[in-house]
């Protein structure tokens, strides 16, 4: 099932809470439902529901001294187009402080300027 075909059953607020998760890149359950400014308990079966259809994750989180959840877009949901240039990705993915001087930070940068 594509992430569009499980989208098509939400209910309004289950977009409206899909697209403050993209939007925000993740959330604190927490903050989750008073940003939509629901319930706690609506929220959490919005988030079970996006849980249920694929469309986010969510993880066990400590946060500002109290147990929540953490939610976040799939990772099939992410757009990763914005990191390439051409079939290159973006050297600044890494863990490595990034040379500006290196051959392929230059080439990067070319097939970046060559798409435009």
């Amino acid at each position: 099932m594509s992430a569009s075909e499980s989208e098509d059953g939400l209910s309004d607020d289950e977009h409206r809470g899909l697209e403050l998760i993209r939007e925000t890149g993740g959330i604190h359950q927490s903050d989750f439902w008073k940003e939509l400014d629901i319930s706690s308990r609506k929220g959490s079966r919005i988030a079970e529901s996006l849980v249920d259809a694929e469309l986010i994750n969510r993880e066990e989180t400590v946060h500002n001294g109290h147990n929540t959840y953490y939610l976040e877009p799939t990772a099939k949901d992410l757009e990763f187009r914005m990191l390439m240039a051409g079939d290159m990705l973006s050297p600044f993915i890494g863990e490595e402080e990034v040379d500006p001087q290196s051959d392929s930070f230059s080439q990067w940068l070319m097939n970046l300027a060559y798409e435009e």
